[in-house]
């Protein structure tokens, strides 16, 4: 592994590594600006990606700026995640035709393409791993997200500049990526503009081996190392995660969860776009004639009052026990089931929720609430 070293690349050849990728038949996805936000979508050449672009992120805020350089990689992250390529939005999943009197029934097995994602951050990573552990490692496979999740071929970039809602050092998922990937770049500005390459698996040293890249210096592995001290000591946001599932549970009939849902649309757009919320639902349709019918999955969310829907109607009626379900799994909940929280620290859940609630200010107004409490009751 790494038989190359550490190597620095030229911007102006990096589209080498493109056509390495291309060339072995991955469909390339990456970085791109559209619609007024960065975006993951299929890429083909460094063009393609936000060449000087930078975002300015807040809760409820999100702007696209220019820089005065050629950056590649100085944007925080997308605004859609990774998750889409891999548990996708909709999925058929059967079909069924009428032949006489009878249904022919057959599942929908199409082909999966071959991904290269290119330019995924240290917490996206991280989120991958997390996602594998519940639709991969567990009881049950999901055999769509398996197919699809095969042979990736990762392109890290580390985070040099953390963005006004990350909070990554906090939940030890950045910025700086450490594993998961098979290339990783680090893209220094300082001086010249270059770009600090290393392989992390076999198939990233046979793609190194083609690059027109020279030896790292000394001094750029400096540069790299001081880029990762700062951006760890410039996050917009921290949380304590000590002792936070804990103080999720004891916390569970707080009124300050009344408080949350007063301002809470029950939209569900911090779990579109959170990198690991992988709940679904199942619908069935048929057409005019009654010949033919589909099952599809499709995305869901916990804020939905369906999506708590059992025999006898909805558990969960109120956006106060919504919420709190949402937040409760997120980071406690989800650690008995898979052992790690479900939060990676990117941010998007406070970014984009239109009335600009703060996961992590949530998080520490129900530890005080609490502590308040007790310290009242003593």
């Amino acid at each position: 592994m790494n038989k190359h070293g550490k190597q620095i690349l030229a911007p102006d050849r990096l589209q080498t590594m493109l056509d390495a990728l291309s060339s072995r038949g991955y469909e390339i996805l990456g970085p791109t600006v559209r619609d007024g936000a960065i975006l993951y979508d299929r890429i083909a050449s460094v063009a393609n990606l936000p060449v000087g672009c930078t975002e300015r992120q807040e809760k409820g805020t999100y702007r696209l700026a220019k820089r005065s350089d050629d950056a590649l990689f100085s944007y925080v992250m997308g605004a859609n995640s990774w998750k889409r390529f891999l548990h996708v939005p909709e999925r058929r999943l059967m079909r069924a035709e009428k032949e006489g009197n009878r249904f022919t029934m057959a599942p929908d097995n199409e082909p999966a393409p071959m991904y290269a994602f290119f330019g995924m951050r240290s917490c996206e990573i991280h989120a991958l791993d997390l996602m594998d552990r519940v639709l991969l490692k567990g009881p049950y496979v999901d055999q769509g997200y398996k197919a699809r999740r095969e042979g990736i071929f990762i392109v890290a970039v580390n985070c040099a500049q953390p963005g006004g809602t990350c909070f990554c050092v906090s939940m030890n998922t950045g910025p700086k990526a450490l594993q998961g990937f098979d290339i990783c770049l680090t893209e220094l500005m300082g001086g010249q503009h270059r770009l600090l390459v290393e392989a992390g698996s076999d198939r990233g040293e046979e793609i190194l081996s083609e690059l027109p890249a020279e030896p790292a210096t000394q001094a750029d592995l400096d540069a790299a190392d001081r880029l990762m001290r700062d951006a760890s000591g410039h996050m917009g946001r921290k949380l304590d995660a000590e002792g936070l599932k804990d103080a999720l549970y004891a916390a569970s009939n707080h009124s300050h969860w009344e408080e949350i849902a007063q301002r809470c649309l029950c939209c569900g757009n911090c779990t579109l776009v959170c990198p690991t919320c992988f709940c679904t639902t199942v619908v069935d349709k048929t057409d005019i004639t009654g010949e033919k019918a589909e099952r599809w999955r499709r995305w869901d969310s916990c804020f939905s009052q369906e999506f708590s829907c059992i025999h006898g109607g909805s558990v969960r009626l109120s956006a106060m026990s919504r919420y709190r379900q949402w937040l409760t799994h997120k980071l406690a909940s989800w650690n008995d089931q898979f052992g790690d929280p479900g939060c990676v620290g990117c941010g998007r859940c406070i970014t984009w929720c239109p009335v600009g609630i703060d996961l992590t200010e949530e998080v520490q107004a129900l530890r005080v609430a609490d502590q308040s409490q007790k310290g009242g009751s003593a």
